[in-house]
């Protein structure tokens, strides 16, 4: 059985930082595009982040582009979303995502790509 399990969020307050993690279990995903996206509640969930099966590219939605990192350890099955310089509007439940044959710059949510259950982030002005 394959899960998706993301951990690390939390209450922050403006400026500060969280890192999130997404851990894979039930499958090796070192060939798979991993990636974030977020959702608040009455809107359609929204891309993020999101990296190569190997680590070499990565693509951000520019809302967060110079603020986010992402990475991943596949010797792990893992990824991590690094968010420095929080703002109030990054408020959202943060979920990891794992989709073969994606391209970076393309993906939206699909039914196709293995999730996780979501992680809440708070950020306080």
């Amino acid at each position: 059985q394959v899960q998706l399990v993301e951990s690390g969020g939390g209450l922050v307050q403006a400026g500060g930082s969280l890192r999130l993690s997404c851990a894979a279990s039930g499958r090796t995903f070192s060939s798979y595009t991993r990636g974030w996206f977020r959702q608040v509640p009455g809107k359609e969930r929204e891309f993020v982040a999101a990296i190569s099966g190997s680590g070499s590219s990565t693509y951000y939605a520019d809302s967060v582009k110079g603020r986010f990192t992402i990475s991943r350890d596949n010797a792990k099955n893992t990824v991590y979303l690094q968010m420095n310089s929080l703002k109030p509007e990054d408020t959202a439940v943060y979920y990891c995502a794992a989709r073969f044959l994606i391209p970076l710059d393309s993906w939206t949510p699909d039914k196709d790509a293995y999730w996780g259950q979501g992680t809440q982030v708070t950020v306080s002005s």
